[in-house]
């Protein structure tokens, strides 16, 4: 019988409704990233069949991605007897075009799409305990996370590195300052660091071959590969880094890693005098609550369908997850010899600590 009443089962089917529409609706962004529908409609207005020859896609799909792109708000139609075109907002460009605007979310798609491609396997590995490969979740996945972070990297990380009590002098000494970039993934942070600090020399380590490949050619087309040496290694294992470094760089993998410790006593052998290490990751509460504010839920959403999995697909592993509490930081640098300080810098995502061997 209907009371009129909106109960609590109704609130939370609502809110199912709803994050159903949103990732129906962010899957349809994937198509179009991986299409390049947006930039073929950042030229200018299209019609169906005109999307279609630009982007080499089939008129039927060409017209019923556009309808629901206009349908979702994302897309602007112009409408002139029978001819109906569709347009790209110029508001709306720098969030699907452009790779290193602070508004630009649109890997997150590729991050969605990505963890859907191995969903199937999340259940048994749930079951048995394992893990599923972080190379298992495919160039999507590794372009979605490269992409999401390099606007944050691009525009912030060089600031926050010159705000650390003396780095930056260290950083900018006219003797050539040397940097290791730990877990360097597709090497956005690489380049940012080569950009921002031009007379440094930079080592990027990685241990996924694909993310090597990639910072390779990143830091390239960056035209800064002179002064880049990008390594496929595990950093955790004993002089698997060189050095000795000024800066020693871990930007949003700490949690993601099976053995954190002896990455971080790695990172400190492999310090030069008075050198530092830089930790970015994820900005959540220090302590557990529930219900939580809507960034810890959504680095325990990353956290149960990618970075636990694939941590546990190495074993022996820690079993971070994503949702790594500043406690638990400065817990991990003390295990490893090292002092840690969590700096007043960072933003709403992202916490920013420095660790060293002469603050313990």
């Amino acid at each position: 019988m209907d009371t009129g009443t909106h109960t609590a089962a109704d609130a939370l089917a609502d809110r199912l409704l709803t994050d159903t529409l949103g990732a129906l609706e962010l899957f349809s962004v994937f198509l179009g990233r991986e299409l390049g529908l947006y930039e073929a409609l950042a030229a200018g207005p299209c019609t169906p069949d005109g999307l279609a020859r630009t982007a080499g896609i089939a008129p039927r799909y060409a017209r019923e991605w556009l309808e629901q792109q206009a349908a979702a708000g994302l897309l602007e139609t112009i409408t002139s007897k029978d001819l109906r075109r569709y347009a790209l907002p110029a508001a709306y460009r720098p969030v699907l075009l452009e790779p290193e605007s602070p508004a630009h979310v649109a890997p997150l798609a590729d991050l969605i799409a990505g963890i859907a491609g191995v969903l199937p396997r999340l259940p048994d590995a749930y079951r048995s305990g394992a893990g599923v490969p972080y190379r298992d979740y495919g160039p999507i996945f590794r372009r979605g996370q490269g992409g999401i972070n390099r606007p944050m990297i691009a525009h912030e990380l060089p600031g926050w590195l010159a705000a650390v009590p003396g780095l930056g002098a260290r950083l900018t000494a006219p003797a050539s300052p040397r940097i290791a970039d730990v877990a360097c993934g597709e090497g956005w942070s690489t380049v940012a660091l080569a950009r921002a600090f031009p007379g440094a020399l930079l080592d990027a380590y990685d241990i996924d071959p694909d993310s090597v490949g990639v910072a390779r050619s990143n830091a390239a087309a960056a035209g800064v590969a002179s002064r880049v040496e990008c390594h496929l290694a595990d950093a955790a294992e004993k002089g698997a880094l060189g050095g000795p470094y000024d800066l020693i760089l871990i930007v949003e993998a700490l949690h993601d890693l099976a053995r954190p410790v002896p990455l971080l006593e790695a990172a400190r052998d492999a310090l030069g005098p008075g050198g530092v290490i830089v930790v970015v990751d994820e900005r959540v509460a220090d302590r557990f609550r529930a219900p939580a504010g809507e960034v810890e839920r959504l680095m325990y959403g990353w956290s149960v369908t990618h970075c636990l999995p694939a941590a546990l697909a190495e074993q022996p592993s820690a079993g971070l997850g994503t949702v790594l509490r500043a406690p638990a930081v400065v817990a991990l640098a003390e295990a490893a010899g090292l002092g840690a300080e969590v700096l007043p810098l960072g933003n709403d995502f992202f916490r920013v600590y420095a660790l060293s061997a002469s603050a313990g």
